[in-house]
């Protein structure tokens, strides 16, 4: 059994998830059904896993929606409070109004749309070891310039926050994932909206406090795109990225209880196929995410997409890429490529073809 943290978790999940519309038109993204569970759960299983176990949710969007599925976290092995933001507070403003609901002397702070392997663990020592007043998760990637950097001196202080350069003095980028000593977490201004990057983390650089790096290269993905989310499905599926909370095996696929495969079917790369789907005979689903009650016709091909509740994929279409919102219906031989997104209960007629537009 994994020993107790004496540390809060603080998951901000108020988002609107715009850049996964049509899908978070009916569910906010953090509660999309991701590898089989809702995204959250991954997280919420980490969280338990490395032995914090209260919780608080900063809510906004669809707000009700988590309390209705997670309620006190009993069933997850945590103690879950919920905070609603009643107008949008920014990152600093989200975790700020957050602040009465804590109970330790630090908070680690999570943003809900990250997949992340770091060790949560070994992140919170480091905090401690060095009596930081911010510990920051620095991730290491192969293109920092598509990010802002991070860099650190050589005991692991933040020296500066940098913006977006062609060619960034370091690989570390700003992960979304920060302890924050209680007191200072208070001394963010209360009732309006403050950027941690842009306010907080500067002023606080400003004024002498320790800032402290800890530099990762784990497993790490923001899933705020359709791409990026149906990557991360099919990694958790794979096993390649962490969690506790996969409803089965991992391996190349996860058919759901309830879900109909036909046996010549082929479902690989990850693909998750959920509770009253079908797939037909002579179809192919590579890497694809199928919400609940989702119909894949004779012959069809998925690759790279997600299907909405709902969604009908007529015989012989082909799907690359896409989205089709809840209740969303392709015709027979149509083709949809390259980030087309096709809204909900919309239907596209047979011999359809589409690239990167919305329907």
């Amino acid at each position: 059994m994994t020993s107790e943290l004496d540390v809060d978790a603080v998951v901000l999940v108020g988002g609107k998830g715009t850049r996964l519309r049509p899908l978070t038109l009916s569910a906010p993204k953090p509660m999309l059904p991701t590898a089989g569970v809702p995204f959250l759960t991954h997280l919420l299983s980490r969280i338990r896993a490395a032995g914090i176990r209260h919780v608080v949710l900063g809510t906004s969007y669809r707000a009700e929606v988590f309390e209705e599925h997670f309620g006190d976290g009993a069933s997850l092995g945590l103690e879950l409070e919920y905070v609603v933001e009643d107008e949008p507070l920014d990152t600093g403003g989200a975790i700020r109004n957050v602040a009465d609901r804590l109970r330790a002397d630090h908070a680690v702070i999570f943003n809900g749309d990250i997949l992340s392997g770091a060790d949560l663990r070994a992140l919170v020592q480091t905090h401690r070891d060095t009596n930081a007043d911010v510990t920051l998760h620095l991730q290491r990637v192969e293109d920092p310039s598509r990010f802002g950097s991070v860099p650190t001196d050589a005991d692991g202080r933040v020296t500066a926050f940098l913006e977006k350069t062609p060619d960034p003095p370091t690989d570390q980028i700003n992960a979304g994932c920060y302890v924050f000593r209680r007191t200072v977490l208070e001394a963010i201004p209360a009732g309006r909206r403050v950027s941690v990057e842009r306010e907080t983390f500067p002023g606080l650089l400003e004024n002498g406090a320790h800032l402290h790096g800890f530099v990762d290269a784990s497993y790490w993905l923001d899933v705020g795109t359709p791409e990026a989310f149906v990557r991360g499905s099919a990694d958790l599926v794979r096993g390649l990225a962490p969690t506790s909370a996969l409803p089965g095996p991992a391996g190349e696929s996860l058919v759901l209880e309830g879900a109909d495969v036909a046996a010549d079917a082929t479902v690989t790369g990850g693909s998750t196929v959920a509770a009253g789907s079908h797939v037909a005979s002579g179809a192919r689903i590579d890497g694809a995410v199928l919400f609940d009650r989702v119909s894949v016709a004779e012959n069809a091909v998925v690759e790279n997409s997600v299907l909405g509740v709902g969604a009908r994929v007529g015989k012989g279409a082909v799907l690359k890429g896409v989205v089709l919102g809840d209740g969303a219906t392709v015709g027979a031989g149509c083709e949809l490529l390259d980030g087309a997104r096709v809204w909900p209960d919309a239907t596209l007629a047979d011999g359809s073809i589409r690239f990167s537009s919305d329907a």
